[in-house]
């Protein structure tokens, strides 16, 4: 009897999470994706990494749109580990600004500077928005 060749398996992995779009949480987000990390086996390098890049997405949600809620969601290919959090949107997407001396505003700037790439696209339903942000394997320990 042939043996059929083994189909390579799916390499995907996905989680995602809603919360309330309140800045309480900002720090649940963060702790639901570091727990997740951990057990897909990802290094502190790389967890640390994710934690920050959440927190700002999340909390650019919470602060600049009108959204009562936010999903997240972690999804590790082959190559990338992509963030994405959807909101219910607000009058503009997000965008980079010079923020000065200002503590405040560097979010994106953050992201830009940790992220291989990022972006934001319109749902279709209404004003929501996914913004999303992706980290190459190797910039940090991979998973």
């Amino acid at each position: 009897m042939a043996q059929r060749p083994q189909q390579q398996a799916d390499t995907v992995r996905r989680f995602a999470f809603e919360l309330p779009a309140l800045t309480a949480s900002v720090a649940r987000a963060r702790r639901l994706a570091e727990e997740r990390l951990i057990l897909w086996g990802c290094g502190p390098g790389i967890r640390d990494t994710v934690a920050l890049v959440v927190s700002e997405l999340i909390t650019n949600a919470v602060v600049h749109t009108a959204s009562d809620r936010v999903i997240c969601e972690l999804r590790e290919g082959e190559e990338t580990l992509r963030i994405a959090v959807r909101d219910e949107g607000g009058p503009a997407g997000p965008r980079m600004r010079d923020c000065g001396e200002d503590e405040r505003g560097r979010g994106l700037l953050i992201v830009d500077a940790l992220c291989t790439a990022w972006g934001a696209e319109r749902t279709g339903h209404g004003t929501a928005q996914v913004v999303w942000a992706e980290l190459a394997h190797g910039m940090g320990e991979p998973c």
